[in-house]
């Protein structure tokens, strides 16, 4: 394994850790046990302006990155190694 792959497979294991926290930070819609459980966390106009929208993005950007890696890792890891 080169060092290409040791530094993809660091960026998949942050940008996986980082985009299941992210998307766990997200509030819920009302409907199910998140809004349960954050109920009394958070008020009702915390699900809206600037905080969620660059919550979005950041969302989709790890998301993208860890996508983008598992697929260079898939082109560029030896066969037969692990």
């Amino acid at each position: 394994m080169g060092p290409l792959n040791l530094a993809l497979l660091i960026l998949m294991f942050v940008s996986g850790v980082a985009t299941v926290l992210l998307v766990l930070m997200h509030s819920g819609k009302g409907t199910g046990v998140s809004d349960m459980i954050a109920s009394s966390m958070y008020s009702s106009a915390a699900g809206s302006g600037v905080w969620e929208k660059n919550l979005d993005r950041l969302t989709v950007i790890t998301a993208l990155i860890f996508g983008l890696s598992i697929c260079i890792m898939c082109l560029t890891f030896p066969l037969g190694t692990i």
